[in-house]
């Protein structure tokens, strides 16, 4: 597994830095997420490749991984060009933070999200490697997949539509009236199913599957997820979007506060 390890390493590394080259010419930063899903997806599958364990439950990783990145960068990628190119406003607020020494500052940004995609593509690799036949455990997690992949697809489509018919508005329609990221959320559930195919007791192959949900959770909401977008989303809508955050969960879905609610928690204060 560590020739596995070290090719998937050095996927990531290459990708993440061509990923910087490319951002800085095109000023197109946000081709960078989709390009580090793509290579996500092919770190994790060079990783499988080299387990010397029975075929059945690496191939299900593998198409399951496979899906997700696809999906994935091509939506994130598409998404850019159909934009007309225009700089992810994350990114943006970045190279404005680091001025002069943006791009260098960008190369070693992403080589530390290039860690981050190694981290889940070891945690793949150690869900694969889980030894005995398929069980119980294999059919939830695959149940837990499929879920995440159709809710992140499903809250992608309600996020493009709204866009198309209410530019420059809030979207709190559907799955957006219940999380105000829900798409991150599926995210990370889609890396919750997978450690839960590799769980298998307390050992060091359960500690390194467990690592890609817990690792995802911590950069979705408190690192490049949820923070800098909702930073942005303040400056761009204003009293909407605060009004919208006191009403609707941050990530994991439940039903939105009332005005009402909203109004005797404003009073308690």
């Amino acid at each position: 597994m560590l020739t596995g390890a070290l090719l998937s390493l050095a996927i990531l590394v290459v990708a993440m830095g061509a990923a910087a080259v490319i951002a800085e010419r095109t000023r197109r930063s946000g081709l960078i997420d989709g390009i580090w899903a793509l290579s996500t997806g092919a770190a994790a599958l060079a990783l499988i490749l080299t387990l010397s364990a029975p075929v059945e439950r690496p191939l299900m990783v593998a198409v399951l991984v496979a899906v997700w990145a696809v999906r994935l960068g091509r939506h994130l990628v598409g998404r850019t060009l159909k934009g007309g190119g225009a700089d992810d406003p994350r990114y943006a607020a970045l190279r404005r933070e680091w001025g002069e020494a943006a791009p260098r500052q960008l190369f070693v940004f992403l080589q530390m999200q290039a860690i981050a995609g190694w981290l889940l593509a070891l945690s793949a690799g150690a869900a694969a490697s889980r030894p005995g036949p398929f069980d119980w455990q294999d059919g939830l997690a695959l149940a837990i997949v499929v879920a995440a992949l159709v809710g992140e697809w499903w809250s992608d489509r309600q996020l493009a539509a709204f866009r198309r018919d209410s530019a420059g508005k809030v979207c709190d329609r559907s799955l957006w009236g219940w999380s105000r990221h829900p798409n991150y959320f599926f995210e990370w559930l889609f890396w919750v199913g997978i450690a839960v195919l590799g769980l298998s007791g307390f050992n060091g192959q359960t500690a390194l599957t467990l690592v890609a949900p817990l690792a995802m959770y911590w950069l979705l909401v408190h690192v490049s997820g949820i923070p800098p977008l909702e930073k942005h989303m303040l400056e761009s809508r204003g009293e909407a979007f605060r009004a919208y955050q006191r009403r609707v969960s941050a990530f994991f879905p439940r039903p939105p506060k009332s005005d009402q609610d909203v109004s005797q928690r404003d009073s308690a204060r």
